[in-house]
């Protein structure tokens, strides 16, 4: 039997233990896997582009566990009733092969996504940081804000989105949360005076959301729109601006910001910052930028992180999802049990 957690146990079970706490949690998760980079099999996501979008599976394991995550990502898709961005995740044991977790990954990418943010900046972002601008107001947004404010205290926001329902949308479900937002006109008005800006834009363009000049010195830049080749944020030139930092450099390479670079661009592997073999943030001034795609071992953590904290609860199912004869070389025998006996 694998264990389920579907998407209303999902919903239920992050209502009932709170977002902030699940980020807090997942981080822990995150970092420990990030500690142990070099004992993942990893691979770049294999993904199947077409014109309404790209559909993705992205595999990692390690001597123990085997995981993958389904992906999509349709930019188009909320002007037709969907959603840009759906998942589901599983979790297998290595020594079999057997599926043990299967879970919706919709609403825990939105967490996961948020938590690697949260790590990161931990250690990229300055101490003192006190307001972050939120540059597109879609999905990820709220779950952004929150992790920020888990993981640094900031709880002053600055928002911009070309869509001003999007706003509207971020301002209702966050003031009540205790955030103070400012709603802005531009871009440029939005990341003015902020200590952190993200940027998650879901047009599947090469787009300019921010140029240079806007980038003061000291800011942390989250850049987690960029995605897939062809889909970028930012002006190249900022990422001449500071230390740029990966997950993954051949999935970022083709997919993040620096897809715009030459190929031996430098960059640093963030796993190595959490490890103490790489520099993460050297000065009060410096501009730390963390190209950030999305890899297969965030979602191995995430996976890991709901398996362990739904244990001894009600927030999952068990399921019959591998077939299972008394003589392991006998499958027919399944079949020919359940057949109706001959007349």
């Amino acid at each position: 039997m694998a264990r389920f957690v579907d998407v209303r146990t999902m919903v239920r079970w992050a209502a009932d233990r709170g977002v902030e706490d699940i980020i807090t949690g997942m981080i822990g998760y995150l970092e420990e896997d990030f500690r142990r980079w070099e004992s993942f099999d990893k691979t770049p996501r294999v993904a199947s582009h077409t014109s309404f979008g790209v559909i993705e599976l992205m595999p990692t394991s390690t001597e123990e566990e085997y995981g993958f995550k389904y992906v999509n990502g349709h930019p188009s898709n909320p002007v037709r009733g969907y959603q840009t961005v759906t998942a589901f995740g599983m979790l297998a044991d290595v020594h079999n092969g057997y599926p043990t977790f299967l879970a919706e990954m919709t609403v825990l990418t939105a967490l996961r996504t948020a938590a690697t943010s949260a790590m990161v900046a931990k250690q990229l972002a300055r101490k003192d940081s006190q307001t972050l601008a939120l540059i597109g107001c879609g999905t990820q947004s709220e779950f952004q804000a929150l992790a920020f404010r888990a993981a640094l205290g900031i709880d002053s926001l600055r928002i911009w989105d070309t869509d001003p329902a999007a706003m509207e949308k971020l301002v209702r479900n966050l003031e009540p949360l205790g955030f103070t937002i400012e709603i802005t006109g531009s871009a440029a008005e939005c990341v003015d005076g902020a200590d952190v800006v993200t940027t998650c834009t879901a047009d599947k363009a090469n787009a300019t959301i921010l140029t240079a000049d806007l980038i003061r010195p000291g800011v942390h830049l989250n850049a987690i729109g960029g995605d897939c080749p062809g889909k970028t944020e930012l002006d190249a030139e900022i990422l001449n601006l500071g230390e740029v930092f990966v997950e993954f450099p051949p999935q970022t390479r083709i997919e993040g910001e620096i897809q715009q670079m030459p190929e031996d661009f430098p960059v640093t592997e963030f796993w190595k910052v959490l490890n103490g073999t790489a520099a993460g943030r050297t000065s009060p001034e410096q501009i730390t930028i963390f190209d950030s795609v999305g890899f297969a071992v965030e979602d191995f953590s995430a996976l890991r992180y709901v398996r362990d904290a739904v244990d001894g609860t009600d927030f999952f199912q068990e399921i019959d999802l591998i077939a299972s004869p008394e003589n392991p070389k006998d499958l027919f025998s399944l079949v020919s049990a359940a057949a109706p006996l001959a007349v």
